[in-house]
């Protein structure tokens, strides 16, 4: 995982999002899975990291999923994305939600370059494997914790199970992502995201994986089983 100074964005992921973005918040569409996992993450960042009264970035908000779900458990939350049709429908839900949370339009470099070791707990789910960088994503990420804080990151291995259940079968058959969601070759192993938290002097603290059954339709956190989709918690030296 090399950084660049480049602008860190692929516009062709970012427009995937645009043109989906109205329905971000619809239990019943494209970003239903994301509602269904969101309690799972969001239960483990605060068990990890309890969250009230903290400071709290999520890097690639879309929507304001965990944004909000993370206001709501008392942090004070700023949400980040280049995606400005995600932004807009997160800033009309928070209207009617009520919930704080402030969104800007940024990428995770530029915002470092502001907000330099601003945030208490910082949250990059379901992006990397979305930016053409990821270790530059890693590294802002580390630049915007403060000494002594947290990061939660989340991604999809790249295996051959990964390809199947992923893509093959969430996107072709299951029809769970509107198809061309991913792409293979950006998806990271376990230890190519371990070695970028290492590169960004970061520590991984734990890793656990998320599984789910076609069968209950279910989804639920194992640390046994990160062959798909899984999430790593890493600390910041105070």
């Amino acid at each position: 995982m090399t950084t660049t100074q480049s602008l860190n964005v692929d516009d062709a992921e970012i427009a995937k999002f645009e043109a989906l973005a109205a329905r971000w918040w619809d239990m019943d569409g494209e970003f239903r899975p994301l509602h269904e996992i969101n309690p799972l993450r969001a239960n483990w960042i605060d068990g990890h990291s309890p969250v009230a009264g903290q400071r709290l970035l999520d890097v690639g908000c879309g929507g304001g999923i965990l944004a909000e779900s993370m206001a709501r458990r008392g942090a004070d939350v700023t949400g980040i994305d280049m995606g400005e049709g995600p932004l807009s429908v997160a800033r009309l839900h928070q209207l009617e939600s009520g919930v704080d949370v402030h969104y800007e339009r940024s990428t995770a470099e530029a915002f470092a370059a502001e907000h330099p070791e601003h945030f208490d707990v910082v949250c990059c789910l379901e992006m990397l494997e979305h930016v053409p960088d990821p270790g530059a994503v890693i590294q802002a990420c580390a630049d915007l914790t403060r000494p002594g804080g947290n990061l939660y990151f989340s991604t999809i291995n790249r295996n051959p199970k990964a390809f199947l259940f992923a893509i093959v079968g969430a996107e072709h058959i299951l029809r769970m992502l509107p198809a061309g969601t991913h792409e293979y070759e950006k998806f990271i192993r376990p230890s190519e995201l371990a070695q970028g938290l290492r590169d960004a002097g970061l520590q991984l603290e734990s890793m656990t994986g998320l599984t789910y059954n076609p069968l209950s339709k279910r989804y639920r956190l194992n640390p046994n089983d990160v062959s798909v989709n899984f999430m790593v918690h890493a600390s910041k030296a105070a």
